[in-house]
């Protein structure tokens, strides 16, 4: 009986956990990029209502600073949230 209470207990805690990670109140820590290595230096309000660095391609061909992901057009993001992030360029190739 007791053994059967630690593994629903367990179970919960697994659950919990799962949860707590994949909740969509997940945001990046923002870093501000290297505005002389990118092609453009539009900004858009996310619905956080902050200020982000619009996608862009990086001049250099590094990986800019802040970037969260790839868009499948190239560009680099620097989305705060995974929701919506690239969605006008083709969608995600690559999480960072």
């Amino acid at each position: 009986m007791r053994t059967r209470f630690y593994r629903r207990a367990a179970s919960i805690l697994l659950a919990t956990a799962l949860a707590l990670s994949c909740s969509s109140s997940f945001a990046y820590a923002y870093s501000a990029p290297n505005e002389s290595d990118l092609d453009n230096h539009q900004t858009y309000r996310n619905h956080d209502g902050e200020t982000v660095h619009s996608p862009a391609h990086s001049r250099s061909g590094e990986v800019p600073d802040g970037a969260t992901a790839q868009c499948r057009d190239g560009t680099w993001s620097f989305s705060r949230h995974r929701s919506g992030t690239c969605s006008r360029h083709g969608g995600v190739a690559a999480w960072r």
